[in-house]
């Protein structure tokens, strides 16, 4: 029920404590991010256009040259001819059997490494899956194996139905992640199972069932760089969720955690990269993960990396991790950003600088990290209020998109409120010097803006800081400067609308502070 009063309102009241909110928007990002890693800086599934040389050491680049003049019906013959030469190839006998093989799988891998015309659907019509699957078998050499596990590796990478089709064969590709087979193997069938994992929860749960967790994460406990990008990557398609048990599992084993803090704090871009993104689905999904996780150094680790990086791939899970833990419960949080800490200052210098940034969505989530601070205590608040920060929200709240603009909102009114008390009987207090700050600087007008949108979410967060400008100005002024930015008019929109809350809300601010007797003092 809302009070007659209008002290329920507030950004307390909106996000139920915004703890318990903040948590939930943790796992709707864990789970919606699988949506953006699409793009191409995160592609969620990979072809192979690169592999291992002779020496399984060295990867060498496909010849592009030899491809330019086909054409795509020349391509598709001559990608069901490889697939004809590799099913002779494997019935033959004689000595010069394994070649054989090698040369048809070379050819065909050679194919299906086209990001132009790869014609995984001609193979699969010509039966390769089940002859690629033979081709995996224990005791074959190494060269076989690494084309096999290739082809394989880019047919899961193409449509929802191809990337199904290696159902068959991933109990021999999970059964070379280990020891039996050399690291090189290991890991182009680790890239398979990435793509795999990539594709649907119903694949991810079939990994997990058929025991992919373990040797893959005892993969990312190697010093071999592209391994352990390979393991990482592929593991983090592996626990995105939207379940939080693989997550949880993947902590737990032996190794992990240090594994991880050494290649943050060691490793190139690139690696630190993809490990980071196994972290921001740690710590999205698994309460264990972030108790495990908090118990080391990994927010001073995360902070460095974020202090020293400039590249938008590395910055997006960097922030989305320390996002994460700070969307924990409020004893996490208060470990997290001790005032008196160094890391704390360099926390809000990092998010300074990627709000300054041109990318849209490096913007949006540092946004979200400082919106999880606010959420936090007083001094949390203050910290935000005396930094760069402060200008360059109010700047963002009035010229940014949309979806940013929603990110500021809960920044800057989180940042008016301060934690319910119990003796105040759960209705929050005002930081009046913050509410003043911002009003002054023109934050109010970019507030009545969302709540003319037509998005649900943003009307709350807007009529919830009507309210508080409302109840918290001096002398009164609230309800003039609500007036003057047309805030009157934008909750009038609301005194019929069908959804019960911001009917209530709005009739009730309009009614307690806009009523009959509105005006008459200054008659």
């Amino acid at each position: 029920m809302i009070s007659a009063d209008c002290h329920d309102y507030g950004f307390y009241v909106l996000h139920d404590g915004f703890g318990n909110a903040a948590v939930q928007r943790r796992r709707h990002h864990a789970v919606s991010v699988a949506k953006e890693r699409r793009e191409a800086m995160f592609r969620t599934k990979r072809l192979c256009t690169e592999g291992f040389s002779n020496d399984m050491d060295v990867h060498v680049a496909i010849n592009g040259d030899m491809m330019i003049e086909e054409e795509p019906s020349v391509l598709e013959a001559q990608t069901s001819s490889a697939v004809e030469e590799l099913k002779l190839a494997i019935a033959s006998k004689g000595i010069d059997t394994v070649q054989k093989k090698v040369n048809a799988l070379r050819e065909l891998r050679r194919l299906l490494s086209r990001s132009d015309f790869p014609f995984v659907e001609i193979a699969l019509k010509s039966g390769a899956i089940p002859l690629l699957s033979q081709c995996l078998s224990f005791g074959s050499q190494d060269e076989q194996l690494l084309e096999a596990a290739w082809c394989l590796t880019n047919i899961a990478a193409g449509k929802p139905e191809e990337t199904k089709s290696l159902v068959p064969t991933l109990p021999l590709l999970i059964a070379h992640l280990g020891d039996k087979s050399s690291l090189s193997v290991g890991e182009q069938c680790a890239w398979a199972l990435g793509n795999v994992g990539g594709e649907s929860e119903e694949l991810r749960d079939l990994l997990l069932s058929q025991g992919a967790l373990i040797p893959l994460a005892r993969m990312m406990l190697q010093d071999k760089g592209t391994t352990v990008i390979t393991a990482s990557w592929a593991l983090s398609n592996l626990i995105k969720g939207p379940h939080s048990e693989a997550a949880t599992e993947l902590i737990k084993i032996d190794g992990v955690v240090d594994a991880i803090l050494h290649h943050l704090k060691k490793s190139d871009v690139e690696l630190a990269t993809e490990v980071a993104w196994v972290v921001v689905y740690l710590s999205a999904l698994s309460d264990v993960a972030i108790d495990v996780l908090m118990k080391t150094e990994i927010v001073q680790v995360l902070v460095d990396r974020l202090a020293a990086s400039n590249t938008l791939q590395s910055l997006i899970p960097l922030l989305r991790s320390l996002g994460n833990l700070m969307a924990g419960d409020a004893y996490t949080t208060n470990i997290l950003l001790d005032p008196s800490h160094e890391t704390t200052d360099s926390i809000i210098r990092s998010l300074s600088k990627c709000l300054k940034s041109e990318h849209r969505f490096l913007k949006k989530e540092a946004t979200w990290v400082l919106s999880n601070i606010a959420a936090g205590s007083v001094t949390h608040k203050q910290l935000i209020c005396k930094s760069e920060a402060v200008s360059l929200l109010l700047k963002l709240l009035i010229n940014s998109p949309f979806d940013i603009k929603k990110e500021v909102a809960y920044v800057l009114g989180n940042s008016c409120v301060a934690p319910p008390k119990e003796e105040s009987g759960g209705v929050p207090s005002l930081l009046l010097d913050h509410l003043i700050l911002f009003v002054r600087n023109g934050c109010l007008s970019g507030f009545i803006d969302l709540l003319k949108s037509s998005d649900l979410e943003a009307a709350r967060l807007g009529l919830h800081f009507i309210e508080v400008v409302l109840r918290g100005m001096p002398n009164g002024e609230g309800q003039k400067l609500v007036e003057r930015a047309d805030g009157i008019d934008a909750m009038e929109r609301f005194q019929f609308h069908e959804n019960d809350e911001l009917r209530m809300m709005a009739n009730l601010l309009l009614d307690n502070y806009f009523g009959e007797t509105y005006g008459f003092d200054d008659e």
